[in-house]
């Protein structure tokens, strides 16, 4: 993850500067390598902001974003703007962090990696055992189940271990090539994976399982379309990174 700090002195009118970005970020919504953004406004001093956002990676940033075909409709919209920066930084996450009071990452809400480890050992127990979606892991290497839970990890917002020690995205879609997954196995998987969160004790409140198989749906509709004869999916993008969606963390 790459953090992007921007701050801006704005001695005009700061409604249209809101307005502005209000329109910037449909470019940044639709971008696959933001994972969140947010303008804030100085209390103390009402003409200075600071533009937070979160991108998958320094590299994304750079070579995806800026040079891809959104770009160009996000800096028509903030161009104005441009000379009332007073800074730009961009920095990396630490090892410090914690909720405190903020909504939790869907990582942190399904116990981290310990409890993405436990899910994915138990789900390919159950599949190995399947006659339906069991031929499709014959020769299996011991180590996926981990790679999986690393995998998800990243996916939910936890570190970006798949990335760094796997190859991201590429490496994942080097193991759907080809294989000519059928509806019945996607459907399987899915039932396997959710016994299987059921059987290790993941969070079952409706908020964090309807952020999690919905994921899952997504994930594994695209791994039936990429797995087919003649697919042709894009080789490179970034690890996807799923959130709550319209309803988070239920906290009573």
């Amino acid at each position: 993850m790459t953090v992007e700090y921007i701050r801006y002195r704005i001695s005009g009118d700061t409604e249209a500067f809101e307005q502005a970005y209000a329109r910037a970020a449909r470019f940044l919504a639709r971008a696959p390598q933001c994972a969140g953004y947010e303008l804030s406004r100085c209390a103390d001093e009402p003409s200075a902001y600071i533009l937070r956002i979160t991108w998958t990676s320094a590299d994304d940033l750079l070579k995806g974003f800026r040079g891809g075909d959104l770009f160009p409709g996000f800096l028509a919209e903030i161009r104005g703007y441009i000379e009332a920066i007073e800074e730009m930084r961009h920095y990396e996450p630490t090892s410090v962090r914690g909720t405190g009071a903020a909504v939790p990452t869907l990582y942190e809400w399904g116990g981290g990696a310990e409890a993405f480890e436990r899910l994915t050992e138990r789900f390919y127990e159950k599949v190995v055992a399947d006659d339906v979606v069991g031929p499709l892991f014959a020769h299996m290497d011991s180590a996926h189940p981990r790679f999986v839970a690393m995998w998800l990890g990243e996916v939910f917002g936890g570190p970006a271990r798949y990335t760094e020690e796997r190859g991201g995205y590429p490496h994942m879609l080097g193991h759907h090539l080809g294989k000519a997954i059928t509806e019945p196995q996607r459907r399987r998987w899915v039932s396997l994976l959710a016994d299987a969160a059921d059987d290790v004790g993941l969070p079952d409140d409706p908020e964090f399982r309807a952020a999690f198989m919905g994921y899952i749906e997504w994930g594994t509709r695209l791994a039936v379309s990429n797995s087919q004869p003649g697919a042709t999916p894009p080789g490179q993008a970034p690890v996807p990174h799923w959130g709550w969606g319209v309803a988070p963390p239920y906290l009573g």
